[in-house]
């Protein structure tokens, strides 16, 4: 992967609903790949009709493109322009093709080779105990887990060298 320097029609904007915890309605807002937006729309819609939770969903420029402030609010989020957590290569999130849903509840972990543990957004070191309960928790199975596998994406809470249990991302190569 090289430089994401997205074309803007390449893009799209998205306003979704979704359900907090309490089954409230919220409007969000998402840019995401043209590649998978049809994907997304059906993915949403089909989360809100069986109240599935999603606490926020606010474009990544509300927060200045910071994308730990995004997580550390636990906001669902796809297009923003940079690197790979805890690396230098660029993320799929740069070209639109990435969505994180309820980081905070559902964090990235990794162990370094020095035995060093990363987990983001800091203080979500709780959330890696997914056999307790809690909400916007996603497991393996779940309807959101299942919703996306259906649709093509790949699933962070899967990987094998470390986990990103908010992570559903879908290749340039990947066709439906």
């Amino acid at each position: 992967m090289k430089n994401s320097d997205v074309p803007i029609e390449d893009l799209r904007y998205l306003i979704l609903l979704h359900r907090d915890k309490d089954g409230n309605a919220i409007i969000g807002e998402m840019v995401c790949a043209a590649a998978i937006a049809d994907d997304l729309l059906a993915v949403f819609k089909e989360l809100y009709h069986e109240n599935y939770p999603i606490e926020k969903m606010r474009l990544i420029d509300y927060y200045d493109g910071d994308d730990e402030a995004s997580m550390l609010d636990n906001n669902t989020s796809c297009f923003n322009q940079r690197p790979i957590t805890a690396g230098g290569r660029v993320s799929m999130h740069s070209f639109g093709l990435a969505v994180d849903i309820n980081p905070k509840y559902n964090p990235y972990c990794k162990v370094k080779g020095s035995g060093k543990v990363i987990v983001r957004p800091e203080g979500s070191v709780d959330y890696l105990q997914r056999e307790a309960t809690f909400p916007y928790k996603i497991v393996k199975g779940d309807l959101c887990y299942r919703l996306f596998r259906k649709h093509g994406f790949r699933w962070g809470g899967d990987w094998l060298s470390g986990k990103d249990y908010q992570h559903f991302e879908r290749s340039h190569t990947s066709k439906r």
